[in-house]
């Protein structure tokens, strides 16, 4: 535990400065933190980045991220969408499976590609939801927070029903109902601080609906470590696991908050 909160205050101390600033070093910080996460990834698939596969999915991911406004420039500079470039990118890697002779095989180039879209959707929303305001960045962040600690401490002290066994063990439903309770009490609380809609009814909803999001993102996490009998994504954040293994939650919230238009 005290290792845990160690990690877990050095890590805030890096990353909320760059939430705070924003603009081009929050991006690039982004980027940076996404590369790591399809790293710890495709090591799951003993598929190494560096190298020519490898990078070629990083280009995929690096489409993938672009925010908009640079989307645009590209476009007007090349002739060419995001979406016809990533496409191109997946034609590269069914190419080279023909140029590997199959020793990079349509299944690893499928995992590839579902990599680029699991981790680069999720981190390019978080840029885009930056560029709307960091308000919501912060309530997408409080309501996974509060979801995580609200369902560990609730699970450990009233837990009795497994929630998902099959995929992880020491869930909860107690603790899955705790989360989402937790979270709506501090995203009503900053509500109050900071208004981010004129609708508590709307707030409640879209957190329970975040919340419950969020934990069901986790279980994905959970189902892909099971898979490749992983205990943790990496070794990066020391009693946390690796990026996955804490964004994991987030990767699939903030698509969902702009999904449902509550960040314009």
């Amino acid at each position: 535990m005290k290792q845990r909160i160690i990690t877990a205050l050095v890590a805030f101390a890096l990353f909320i400065p760059l939430v705070i600033l924003g603009g081009i070093p929050f991006t690039i910080g982004i980027y940076l933190i996404a590369t790591i996460g399809l790293y710890e990834l495709l090591r799951m698939k003993d598929i190494r980045i560096v190298s020519i596969e490898g990078v070629i999915t990083w280009l995929g991911l690096a489409m993938v991220l672009m925010p908009t406004s640079m989307t645009k420039r590209l476009t007007e500079a090349i002739g060419y969408t995001k979406i016809e470039l990533v496409f191109a990118i997946v034609l590269l890697l069914l190419i080279y499976t023909v140029v590997m002779k199959n020793k990079f095989t349509f299944d690893h180039a499928a995992f590839s590609v579902l990599g680029v879209l699991y981790v680069g959707i999720g981190f390019y929303y978080l840029i885009e939801t930056r560029i709307s305001g960091i308000e919501y960045v912060i309530y997408a962040l409080l309501v996974i927070w509060t979801t995580d600690s609200g369902a560990y401490f609730v699970g450990r002290k009233l837990g009795k029903r497994k929630l998902w066994p099959e995929i992880s063990p020491n869930k909860t439903i107690e603790g899955f109902v705790g989360g989402i309770i937790s979270a709506v009490f501090l995203a009503c609380l900053f509500q109050y601080i900071y208004p981010l809609t004129s609708s508590y009814i709307l707030l409640i909803i879209i957190t329970i609906v975040a919340s419950i999001i969020g934990q069901l993102g986790d279980l994905v996490e959970s189902a892909l470590k099971r898979h490749f009998d992983v205990k943790d994504s990496g070794r990066l954040l020391p009693g946390h696991g690796g990026i996955l293994d804490r964004f994991d939650s987030l990767l699939f919230v903030l698509p969902l908050l702009h999904f449902l238009h509550f960040v314009s």
